[in-house]
């Protein structure tokens, strides 16, 4: 599973899941950590990521225009990257299953 992790999230989510979610990547990777949504939004449509935010912004876009890229919404207020990176342990099969379902365009995890 290819997750691209958006700018309010550690860049060190990307080797701390490495074994779950390999070949993911952080914003900042490809020089889009200060880039406006749409920039990001294309990017991951464009190379095949699924989005993993805390920003509303991102679910508000998949309602509005569908996947992909299909989102993952962290709906968590102040946390460790710890917590983070055990919630997406937690839900990988609700992750592989928004990824694989044709009709899913967004996950919201708590």
């Amino acid at each position: 599973m290819k997750l691209l992790f958006d700018q309010n999230l550690s860049p060190r989510l990307v080797t701390k899941l490495a074994d779950h979610y390999p070949d993911s990547a952080h914003v900042a990777t490809h020089a889009l950590d200060h880039a406006l949504d749409e920039a990001v939004w294309a990017f991951a449509r464009e190379h095949g990521y699924t989005l993993v935010t805390k920003d509303s912004d991102f679910h508000e876009l998949s309602l509005l225009r569908g996947a992909p890229p299909k989102v993952v919404w962290l709906r968590r207020g102040n946390c460790t990257t710890h917590q983070i990176e055990t919630i997406l342990r937690k839900h990988s099969s609700d992750l592989q299953f928004l990824i694989e379902s044709p009709e899913a365009g967004f996950l919201i995890l708590y």
